[in-house]
């Protein structure tokens, strides 16, 4: 076979000839050739996707709610959807709300591949802060430095001093720990009254946000040292404009109500069959602790004691065992300082707080947070 180059170089010639030679079935010495079968071109198409992902900005997504709430499925696909990103999902495979920055070291935890269209998700049976730390080791993923971490949408407000139970803000501050810009996303979710359409709507809202920083980070003016926090209103689609907001010192009540022993969590709950035995059970105390704070449940409200015995040395010991269940429950408050991110909130605006990694961030990062935030909002959208 013999063709002029045209310019082109002698190696990029021949690749063209044999790619051109195989789609015919027929390679140079003339003998004929298998086509290729359905999951040599199902694997090729899928290389070439990715090749061409390298060139997009890449975006990690998380939360504290786990990987299967509609929060994180409807920010994920809108971000597919804009086809701007790179979009990867490393995310808790179950509910680990207000687990805080807790970690799992000395265990084995495990990443299941999901299937998430458009985005390379992994399924995580570790905390929100296990997820980032794991999705920015490079152990994951082929790369180890996306250009934003994204944290939500989380199902109910991460306002004031909340951000310190929260898993979902702590995803974001790990990120921020590690030298990634973050953002934390959180609706106002109010029982009987929210529906999952408000996601949809919450997505809407933050998606223009969302590209404005990420446009920013490529050119090195989104502002550093900090996290911002986004608070959106119950009702999304009727908000009024975005509020830039300092952390109050709101929280919601730890509720703390006895169960009876019957309730008391099953062994299997979230354990994976290749742990030892005492990290499952390290497992099954932190899934008791922390259940409380993803479901409801009515309960007796007197103490439920459950009596053992226990032989030790030949004798018998009585301890007395029981058993609890937490849950925040929201306080009714008056909010008077129209700077503070509940009260923005609650007014129906999108509140977005800068946080740092100080316990109170500093006027100086705050100023340059807040700056950034004005200058969005008086751009040209």
């Amino acid at each position: 076979m013999t063709s002029k180059n045209n310019g082109l170089s002698a190696a990029l010639v021949s690749n063209l000839q044999d790619v051109l030679s195989k789609r015919k079935g027929v390679v140079d010495d003339g003998s004929a050739e298998e086509p290729p079968s359905t999951s040599d071109v199902t694997a090729k198409e899928e290389e070439d996707k990715e090749s061409d992902d390298d060139s997009r900005p890449i975006v990690l997504v998380t939360n504290g709610d786990g990987i299967d709430s509609p929060g994180l499925v409807s920010l994920v696909e809108a971000l597919v959807r804009e086809g701007l990103y790179n979009v990867h999902v490393c995310a808790p495979q179950t509910d680990k709300s207000a687990s805080s920055h807790s970690m799992t070291p000395g265990e084995t935890i495990a990443a299941s591949s999901v299937n998430i269209k458009g985005a390379t998700s992994f399924e995580v049976s570790g905390t929100p802060v296990d997820c980032i730390s794991l999705g920015l080791s490079g152990a994951l993923f082929a790369w180890s430095k996306p250009i934003l971490v994204i944290s939500g949408i989380n199902q109910g407000s991460n306002c004031g001093h909340q951000i310190f139970y929260s898993g979902a803000i702590a995803a974001a501050r790990e990120a921020l720990i590690s030298g990634v810009p973050s953002l934390s996303l959180s609706l106002n979710w109010k029982k009987d009254e929210s529906q999952e359409s408000d996601f949809r709507d919450a997505v809407g809202v933050c998606l223009p946000l969302i590209n404005a920083t990420i446009r920013d980070i490529e050119k090195g003016v989104f502002p550093k040292d900090c996290s911002l926090n986004i608070e959106i209103p119950t009702s999304p689609s009727s908000n009024k404009g975005f509020k830039v907001t300092k952390q109050s010192v709101w929280r919601k009540s730890p509720g703390w109500q006895a169960v009876s022993a019957n309730r008391h969590p099953g062994a299997g709950n979230f354990m994976s069959n290749q742990q030892s035995l005492g990290a499952q059970l390290a497992q099954l105390g932190r899934d008791a602790s922390a259940a409380g704070a993803a479901r409801r449940f009515t309960t007796q409200k007197k103490s439920i004691v459950e009596i053992e015995s226990v032989g030790v040395a030949g004798k018998t010991e009585s301890r007395v065992k029981k058993y609890f269940r937490l849950e925040f429950v929201a306080k009714e408050e008056e909010h008077t300082d129209d700077d503070l991110d509940i009260k923005a909130l609650e007014d129906g605006f999108v509140s977005v707080t800068p946080l740092s990694l100080l316990p109170k961030i500093d006027p100086e990062t705050q100023a340059v947070a807040s700056e950034w935030i004005y200058k969005y909002l008086n751009a040209d959208q």
